[in-house]
């Protein structure tokens, strides 16, 4: 995942005219409680010069709301949370709404490249920057993935008569019910829960359940994703995935089907699984049931099946994997701990010396069914793929030694610990603390043997660059690949600025080795591993890119036949392109760049959609 802090004023809002043609293939559719001592203090602010005759006219419901209302304005001051000149690409952009011409500017899209849109999400503070609360209680603030939901979007066209190709770029923000409040409100109205003094943080999780039912915004930015024909974005405190219509953007509502019988947080990774169509998805919550899985029919009509996985502790799951016969569930020790919050520490932690496991059940499996597997503690908030061969399950994700979620313990400079964890490292020892190169991630292997118990784990790359936000040709999700691909961080650009950025696009050959050994024993992993065979390509200098999807070519029968997509940012010249790269000569330039007529703010996953 990226990451931020924000430190120094330089939002950049740009607009852009609409051109009036549509996109062809759709047509604008309508939108269809601390201490009684604090407590004391708080209610003393509480101005006395009420209307009481029209507060007696109001349900105690909406007195009581409206009470709280004047609270919250009374005792907490919003501030913002600016950006440095190098974080100037994570400030948010104006949404557009309409469609807007893009320009071909190198060579050539391909001409089997299936129609659609290419679309990512990301956050979009609505109200410029993001924001920190200060208050007799102290100072809470939103971290970086706490930004409203803004979706991106290019269009593919093709022409029918002479299978020439027109692109059309559109940005629209997810109309989540928390987004028309403070839209409507015209300033913000959730306080900051996730970060920040412990007081504050608490003060801020009571006051919004007690105001709104949910204790943070949802914000539904994270990932897009396809089922059943239709289409969702969401982000991990979201009860439910956002349904969008891909031809213009607008929001649907949330999927009613499954609403009542999930009704709970949902993973931004949901997987489909192989042969059924089945989605796959967990919700994790800061409160017991900590973790509970679900399948939803192919259809997406119905949940299927649900079951309470009855952890014992609350973690930060970003992800969750699928094979043919069953559904692998991560269970890393970055915890979120409501009690270790009381105690006047961070409401999420990575807990280094605790345990780590991961767990293998089969689809429709009940808590008892899951096979456990102890494993080396890690941070590994994104899986490439899973799979079975023979007695093993093969788990494969990006594995760092520390969270980039929520940031450093309270009291140290985030600028500062996020710089740190950022810069690339020479050597990599699991067994030490390292005081740099903490949020350096590679690719991983772990190798559960369903008979034995047995499990073997390691490295698949070295150490020239991390890695992170894999990507592998969908139509292998849960079979044995070849292939996938990732985004390569540029490690001095990112520690610099203290947010990640991404300079290049890596290709893993999964069953071919590297020519080379390496010696000695500086990667902790012992002398004589080899590994997996990458190639790579780089962006020119200044330049990152996020969002990354594989999109198959038409007709293709192997596995690398297709196409990386990707939106490109140059900060020399402030301009957005997208780049489409060839994934069976990734180390090329890229086949096609389409500059964009705005600013595309760095953002987190994409999905290319086709167009029927």
């Amino acid at each position: 995942m990226a990451t931020s802090c924000s430190y120094y004023a330089f939002p950049l809002m740009i607009s852009c005219t609409a051109e009036s043609r549509p996109p062809r293939f759709g047509l604008p559719k309508p939108s269809t409680s601390s201490s009684s001592s604090a407590a004391c203090k708080v209610m003393k602010l509480i101005p006395y010069h009420r209307q009481i005759s029209t507060i007696m006219d109001l349900p105690i419901k909406e007195i009581a709301g409206k009470l709280l209302e004047a609270l919250v304005d009374h005792v907490f001051e919003f501030v913002d949370q600016p950006y440095l000149p190098s974080q100037s690409n994570f400030a948010p952009v104006d949404e557009i709404g309409e469609p807007v011409r893009a320009t071909l500017v190198h060579g050539s899209i391909p001409h089997d490249l299936p129609e659609g849109v290419y679309i990512r999400t990301g956050s979009n503070p609505l109200h410029g920057v993001q924001k920190s609360a200060v208050s007799i209680f102290g100072k809470s603030s939103h971290v970086w993935v706490e930004g409203e939901g803004m979706i991106h979007a290019l269009y593919f066209n093709k022409d029918s008569s002479d299978g020439g190709w027109t692109t059309f770029y559109n940005n629209k923000y997810v109309s989540t019910d928390t987004f028309e409040l403070e839209k409507e409100k015209k300033k913000p109205v959730f306080l900051p829960a996730t970060e920040g003094d412990p007081p504050a943080v608490l003060s801020a999780f009571l006051l919004n359940l007690m105001r709104f039912g949910v204790a943070n915004k949802n914000m539904s930015n994270t990932n897009v994703f396809e089922h059943a024909g239709k289409h969702y974005t969401i982000s991990e405190n979201d009860v439910a995935p956002y349904e969008i219509d891909i031809r213009n953007l607008e929001t649907i509502g949330t999927w009613d089907e499954i609403a009542d019988s999930w009704n709970r947080p949902f993973t931004s990774h949901p997987k489909k699984a192989p042969r059924t169509g089945e989605l796959v998805t967990i919700g994790i919550d800061a409160k017991n049931p900590y973790l509970v899985l679900g399948v939803i029919s192919a259809d997406g009509k119905k949940l299927i099946h649900k079951v309470d996985l009855r952890f014992k502790r609350s973690i930060l799951c970003h992800e969750m994997g699928v094979t043919q016969r069953y559904n692998i569930i991560p269970d890393f020790p970055t915890i979120i701990d409501l009690n270790r919050l009381l105690r006047g520490g961070s409401l999420i932690r990575y807990e280094k010396e605790e345990y780590a496991r991961i767990g293998v059940m089969p689809r429709y499996g009940e808590v008892d069914s899951v096979r456990w597997f102890e494993v080396k503690p890690c941070c590994a908030f994104h899986i490439i793929n899973c799979y079975e061969e023979d007695d093993e399950v093969v788990v494969m994700g990006c594995r760092a030694q520390d969270s980039i979620i929520p940031g450093p313990d309270l009291g140290k400079d985030k600028l500062e610990w996020f710089s740190r964890g950022f810069k690339k490292v020479d050597s990599y020892d699991d067994h030490s603390n390292m005081e740099e190169g903490f949020l350096f991630a590679r690719p991983y292997e772990w190798r559960l043997n369903m008979k034995t118990g047995q499990v073997k784990e390691r490295y698949l790359v070295g150490l020239q660059f991390s890695m992170d936000f894999p990507i592998i040709n969908h139509n292998f999700t849960g079979l044995k690949t070849k292939y996938a691909y990732t985004q390569l961080v540029h490690s001095h650009a990112s520690s610099a600025a203290g947010m990640v950025k991404y300079g290049g696009l890596a290709k893993l050959c999964l069953q071919d080795n590297n020519v080379q050994f390496l010696e000695g024993t500086q990667n902790g992993e012992g002398s004589g591993e080899e590994y997996r065979k990458i190639e790579y390509h780089m962006f020119p200098e200044n330049t990152f890119c996020t969002g990354a999807s594989f999109v198959a070519k038409q007709g293709s029968v192997d596995e690398d036949d297709g196409w990386l997509i990707t939106f490109v940012h140059n900060e020399d010249t402030n301009t957005s392109e997208v780049y489409i790269v060839d994934a069976k000569k990734i180390s090329s330039e890229a086949v096609a760049k389409i500059r964009l007529p705005c600013r595309v703010p760095y953002g987190f996953h994409g999905a290319y959609m086709h167009a029927s």
